[in-house]
């Protein structure tokens, strides 16, 4: 079973770069994408179904603002669009699909980088979200929550560690909210259980500023994000570079677990 996590910042930007081409040839049973900037009014055909996928897709009040979707072989069991706190199902930021004892979730995490006034909100979605994954990680269902976190965890996970510790993406409140999330809840990074010390392999997103892409500057912010029992069944990871449909590359990860 193939799961890939892809930002695309823009879906319609993204579909000009050919990633529904891309994502044609994977040969994979979910795709969660996020950051659609877009409505329901903007979505054709190819991007609510792209070659014979379910799409499930939560869309941001606001116009051109995050939003998120996942794509699935199968038809889910049950859809859950927001997980329930009116302040962030406002902005687009979770879908959940249920398929038998699985569920694959997609994820958009706040960034708190443009300005004070979202770093807060980043906070609070922290505070109000951590109990939602406590409830998952005790429901005795398997979980994959693949998606942008806006978080760079440890300091392998981001090329220039030392002078982004007072930065958004790598404050000491963030890291410990991961670690918390890892050692206290249970639930898995699953990258890192296959590739502990990789780290310019590992980078999954790249500021447009500079020459960061080109001198792989980057950070590792996306995840996938698990409960212990698909976890171990996790087999190969890795980040695709060849191509670029956004300032993010997709994250696919294969596992050993009936899809």
């Amino acid at each position: 079973m193939k799961i890939i996590s892809a930002n695309l910042n823009g879906i319609r930007s993204a579909a000009k770069k050919n990633f529904f081409d891309w994502m044609a040839k994977q040969d994979a049973d979910f795709v969660c994408v996020q950051e659609l900037k877009a409505q329901q009014a903007d979505m054709t055909p190819e991007f609510l179904s792209p070659h014979g996928f379910h799409g499930n897709f939560h869309y941001a009040e606001k116009k051109g603002y995050s939003g998120t979707g996942v794509y699935s072989r199968m038809k889910p069991s049950k859809v859950s669009i927001g997980f329930g706190n009116e302040e962030f199902d406002a902005e687009g930021r979770y879908v959940q699909c249920d398929f038998d004892n699985l569920s694959i979730i997609s994820l958009y995490s706040p960034s708190g980088s443009s300005s004070d006034d979202r770093q807060q909100a980043k906070f609070r979605f922290m505070d109000v979200f951590l109990p939602h994954l406590e409830v998952l990680r005790n429901s005795g269902r398997e979980f994959v929550i693949c998606g942008d976190w806006n978080i760079a965890h440890k300091e392998i996970d981001l090329k220039n560690w030392k002078s982004n510790q007072k930065n958004s993406g790598f404050l000491p409140e963030e890291r410990a909210w991961m670690t918390k999330l890892f050692d206290e809840l249970g639930w898995c990074d699953v990258y890192r259980q296959l590739h502990p010390d990789t780290t310019g392999e590992a980078y999954t997103w790249w500021s447009n500023r500079g020459q960061a892409w080109a001198n792989n500057v980057g950070w590792r912010i996306d995840y996938h994000v698990a409960t212990p029992g698909i976890t171990s069944s996790a087999k190969t990871a890795a980040v695709y570079k060849e191509e670029r449909f956004s300032d993010h590359a997709p994250l696919s990860i294969v596992y050993d677990f009936p899809a």
